[in-house]
């Protein structure tokens, strides 16, 4: 019955923010192209997360949140085990528009109305595999935090089918020594909960983020970044299992 439940509050879920985004998108891009505002499109893009997850049930809980770093560029690194995670910790991190990046898969530019959005919104997209392409986008990265914006990475580079945490990519932690900005680890669990991979129901849960304290990279070069990546990995790790 639970299953049936989640079910109906799904399709409500889907049908909901696409109509919102539908009805919204268009007119509220065309406004942010011509005023090159983009915090327009930020505020109106939380809201549709908002309503997402409301309507399906999921509530969110913040531990250690003044670990988020107001004040300068930060590279937030995250674990990933569902498709929830994304518009979660966009919301999380709310309190950093406009100056809130994000580092994504090159492959979601195949949706018209987004693709426009985060290129005015100064998202990088990565294509993994592809340095021709992937290089040149972290260096874009790169520049945009020596300009003062962070980013949110998820640096296992797709979700965790059991929860456990995958080995990390090499691009964000690149970006952040270039731009020599801090990384803040960060877990969130029960997102898995929520959205396995592989399904589309969305469950009613209770996700929990927590952050941790920033590590920095300053004075460092690419020949740390191998203990740059394992020290992180094991922040986000101690972070998963205080969260449990």
């Amino acid at each position: 019955m639970s299953t049936l439940i989640a079910a109906i509050r799904s399709l409500a879920t889907y049908v909901a923010v696409s109509l919102y985004v539908i009805l919204l998108g268009p007119p509220i891009l065309v406004l942010a192209l011509a005023t090159r505002r983009p915090l327009t499109l930020y505020r109106v893009a939380l809201g549709g997360v908002r309503l997402g997850l409301w309507l399906s049930g999921i509530t969110v809980r913040v531990r250690h949140p003044e670990h988020i770093q107001r004040g300068r560029a930060a590279v937030y690194a995250v674990n990933h085990a569902s498709n929830v995670e994304p518009p979660i910790l966009y919301a999380t991190l709310s309190a950093l528009f406009p100056r809130l990046r994000v580092l994504y898969k090159a492959e979601l530019r195949k949706l018209p109305i987004l693709v426009r959005a985060v290129d005015l919104a100064g998202f990088v997209p990565l294509e993994r595999g592809n340095r021709d392409q992937s290089l040149p986008a972290i260096e874009r990265a790169a520049a945009a935090l020596r300009d003062g914006n962070s980013f949110l990475i998820f640096p296992e580079g797709t979700r965790s089918r059991t929860g456990e945490l995958l080995p990390f990519k090499k691009g964000g932690f690149i970006m952040a020594l270039k731009g020599q900005a801090p990384i803040v680890p960060v877990a969130i669990s029960g997102a898995r909960d929520a959205m396995r991979k592989g399904s589309l129901i969305i469950h009613p849960v209770r996700v929990t983020v927590s952050f941790g304290e920033p590590v920095p990279t300053a004075g460092l070069d690419m020949e740390d970044r191998e203990p740059l990546m394992t020290a992180v990995r094991g922040a986000v790790a101690n972070l998963l299992q205080e969260s449990a």
